[in-house]
């Protein structure tokens, strides 16, 4: 069930941009894009019936008029940070983003590194980048940035800085992710184009929080929760309410960061900002396209759970701190919900617990359970064969196609063969085939075997499903099921003693 109005986001989001533009006073507008431009998967999750390349699209709508820059902060690059949703260090997921809008035939303009230092790292990506004809800039940390204004727009602030050429009415300025440096590339732009003798405007486009739902809705504590390693906090936008009388809802940097940016860009422009507050500076339309509140309301909180439980794992693995579980925590509990209230997670730790009970040979057994579209949840569980992931993922695939559990998709011989090759020749340690090892020799079935073609076909039928395992899932069977469209969860225990866990 749908609770949100994706078509209607598109074509609403489109069109307020475009009055955004019409409206002002200015020659062209620097958009900072916030959030995942494609597969957006955190708002579909909360917002039923957003579609996942939403943003996107509303850009495919302005073409015509917008241009691109991508910034990405030089630290980031030299530090190999990564984002965790797909798996890939930030540096690659500005050429994924530049495939992604050469794909939706969004003109390019720059690479920005932002708050340059030289490293090898750094000088590597550069060339990379120029050597492949896409231009890049080096723009510098801001002096006197956050507090002395005169210096920060002035010849020794921004005006370090090289202007990005650019053409277009629309300039969308966008990031692998938080901290990129893409507010002061906007604010940068801003100096040289008042210097240039020409007037240009800032606005902000970002999906969460949404400013019109209340404080404590879900949609916007699932914000928070998702962003809880970089400590963000939605809060009451005090300076809309003061100008306005009415209440919005932002983040805590925002607010933090308005009152300088508002006298940055007063200062650049010289009149008052036609701005009052932070959510003035926004252009998100998300909150008209609610269609069922209900729906919204209980689809937040699921994602409420799947987030503290993938806490409690990054904390596990070493990648967050104590206090962000927590934070975690405290959102779960502020709307009364239990970990236990995510139908997959009881079934695979019953069915662990029953294993266990029948022999103790199923000590270090692991499990999965699936909840398939109708409701019915499917188990697996780890064997010498393959890993619980693999095993849950046939075992729904054959509940879909109607095939008996005793059926054979794959011949044990074909799976002793791999392993051979696994252990024997490459040297791996672990013969268990993981995830996407199982799914190759399924396909592979599937030119002589017709069960197993039926099934292959029914992968497409697990987009969307969720998932739970009893100890947390290796990198690779992570990617394969997030490939299926499976948001899978797991408890905060590791399969094997061994601290090389891949």
């Amino acid at each position: 069930m749908a609770g949100f109005d994706s078509e209607k986001y598109i074509e609403e989001q489109s069109e307020y941009i475009l009055e955004r533009i019409n409206s002002g006073d200015g020659e062209r507008l620097y958009l900072e894009f916030g959030g995942k431009l494609v597969h957006d998967k955190h708002a579909m999750r909360v917002l039923p019936g957003f579609d996942e390349n939403a943003k996107i699209k509303v850009l495919s709508r302005l073409k015509d008029q917008a241009e691109i820059v991508i910034c990405i902060y030089a630290g980031d690059i030299a530090t190999n940070k990564t984002r965790a949703d797909f798996g890939i260090t930030y540096d690659l997921e500005v050429l994924r983003l530049i495939d992604t809008f050469r794909h939706y035939e969004l003109p390019i303009n720059s690479v920005v590194i932002t708050r340059y230092e030289e490293h090898p790292a750094v000088t590597i990506f550069i060339n990379r980048l120029n050597r492949r004809g896409i231009r890049t800039y080096k723009h510098y940390f801001t002096k006197g940035y956050p507090t002395d204004v005169e210096t920060i727009v002035s010849e020794e602030g921004y005006g370090v800085n090289p202007y990005i050429e650019v053409t277009r009415p629309i300039v969308v300025v966008n990031g692998p992710g938080p901290g990129s440096g893409k507010l002061a590339t906007c604010l940068s732009q801003l100096y040289h184009e008042k210097k240039n003798g020409r007037r240009a405007r800032y606005a902000k486009y970002e999906t969460f929080p949404i400013w019109n739902l209340p404080l404590k809705h879900p949609v916007n504590l699932a914000y928070e929760a998702a962003t809880v390693d970089i400590k963000d906090v939605n809060v009451i936008d005090s300076f809309y309410l003061e100008a306005r009388g009415e209440t919005a809802v932002n983040y805590n940097r925002d607010m933090e960061v308005f009152p300088v940016v508002k006298r940055i860009i007063e200062k650049i422009t010289g009149r008052p900002s036609e701005y009052l507050s932070p959510t003035d500076m926004g252009v998100n339309r998300a909150g008209f396209s609610i269609i069922d509140d209900a729906i919204c309301r209980q689809a937040a909180s699921q994602e409420i759970i799947r987030r503290y439980l993938t806490a409690l794992c990054d904390y596990k693995k070493g990648y967050i701190d104590s206090e962000s579980v927590e934070k975690s925590k405290l959102i779960l509990d502020e709307l009364n919900l239990r970990v236990e209230d995510r139908t997959v997670v009881e079934p695979a730790r019953t069915y662990l617990e029953y294993k266990r009970s029948l022999d103790p040979k199923y000590e270090n057994v692991i499990v999965m359970a699936l909840e398939l579209p109708d409701g019915s949840i499917i188990t697996g569980r780890s064997s010498r064969r393959m890993v619980a992931a693999a095993a849950c993922t046939l075992n729904a695939i054959k509940a879909l196609s109607g095939i008996a559990d005793e059926i054979h998709l794959i011949s044990p011989a074909v799976l002793q063969t791999i392993q051979h090759l696994k252990t024997d020749i490459l040297g791996h340690e672990k013969s268990s085939l993981n995830c996407e090892e199982v799914l190759s020799a399924l396909t592979i079935s599937a030119t002589t075997n017709p069960s197993a073609q039926v099934a292959v076909e029914k992968l497409l039928l697990l987009k969307g499903c969720q998932a739970h395992c009893t100890a947390i899932l290796s990198d690779r069977d992570s990617q394969t099921l997030k490939d299926l469209g499976i948001d899978a969860t797991s408890d905060p225990e590791y399969q094997t003693n061994n601290l090389y866990f891949n």
